[in-house]
């Protein structure tokens, strides 16, 4: 679900508490007004009225609580849930940095919707061109920290299966080759998970279709490697990448510009060079937004020429 979604799901759960426990204690108080009442008939009206009003007042009091809890908890929420929409708004617009500063200040929340969402701003800010190679290192591995932290929080957030294979699969360029193979079943694993919480999430199916074209490019004495590793280490062809990564396509066309490259890359590959250069056409005139897209552009350019010559 998305956030918005998720924060009035949120709310509803949250606040239903409350109300249940009024009614416990709203039940309580009827009980104990038939008790005291049996218990004082032989008491003067005068007396009698005024011992029940102490229950009524504790009643009013219990309401006027309650209410108050009510609307500190839909402030809260409503709090969030504008944190959240002004994340997505700045992410929208290429504002890394900013955005990683204001994730930041929920970096010890419970919600997933916020560690999953800080994971992937500190991934992005670690891949910036200014950033130092130490840097780099500390904010890929904060990132997975977060992205670990968001799966505890919430197993059901397919947002974070995702950012979690993504940042898996990052921190495993310091780890080495046999640990970055043997992550490999994880971040498959996971990246499935996501698509099966969501298959409209057409960035899950492309990441899926990226781990396939990563392995099936897999030179010979790599593949050698793995398999004096592993038993069986992991497979996969370029028909299979292709495949996803169309399927990402028909699900959300246009999303992402490395899908475009993907695609044409893929084609390539299974020597489809029409079809490779309609894709690698369209990475090229893809609205350079990130510092990514400008990557794509220039490696799609480079692609063409190669094509043409």
């Amino acid at each position: 679900m998305t956030g918005a979604t998720f924060m009035r799901f949120a709310a509803r759960t949250v606040l239903s508490a409350p109300a249940c426990k009024a009614v416990k204690i709203r039940g309580y108080h009827r009980q104990y007004l038939t008790t005291f009442r049996s218990n004082t008939s032989t008491i003067n009206g005068g007396r009698t009225a005024f011992f029940l009003s102490l229950p009524v007042l504790s009643y009013l009091g219990l309401e006027a609580y309650r209410r108050v809890q009510s609307a500190t908890v839909v402030h809260a929420l409503e709090k969030a849930e504008e944190a959240v929409e002004q994340a997505d708004y700045l992410y929208s617009c290429g504002e890394t940095v900013k955005l990683y500063q204001l994730l930041l200040q929920y970096k010890d929340s419970d919600d997933a919707e916020f560690l999953w969402r800080l994971a992937r701003a500190s991934r992005d800010l670690s891949l910036l061109a200014h950033i130092a190679a130490d840097e780099k290192k500390r904010l890929t591995f904060e990132a997975f920290e977060y992205a670990k932290k968001a799966l505890e929080k919430n197993e059901a957030c397919f947002a974070a299966h995702k950012w979690y294979a993504v940042c898996l699969s990052d921190i495993g360029d310091y780890e080495g080759v046999k640990v970055k193979i043997g992550n490999s079943y994880i971040i498959k694993e996971h990246l499935q998970r996501a698509i099966e919480l969501n298959p409209k999430d057409a960035t899950s199916i492309h990441i899926l279709g990226y781990w396939c074209f990563a392995f099936a490019e897999l030179a010979w004495y790599q593949r050698k490697v793995a398999a004096m590793i592993f038993a069986s280490p992991p497979t996969a062809t370029y028909e299979e990448a292709l495949a996803f990564f169309l399927k990402a396509e028909e699900v959300d066309p246009n999303f992402y510009s490395k899908n475009l490259l993907m695609l044409g890359k893929s084609y390539m590959a299974v020597k489809d060079q029409g079809n490779a250069v309609l894709w690698l056409r369209k990475a090229r005139d893809y609205p350079p937004h990130t510092e990514e897209d400008k990557e794509v552009h220039k490696e799609a350019l480079d692609l063409l020429k190669k094509l043409s010559a």
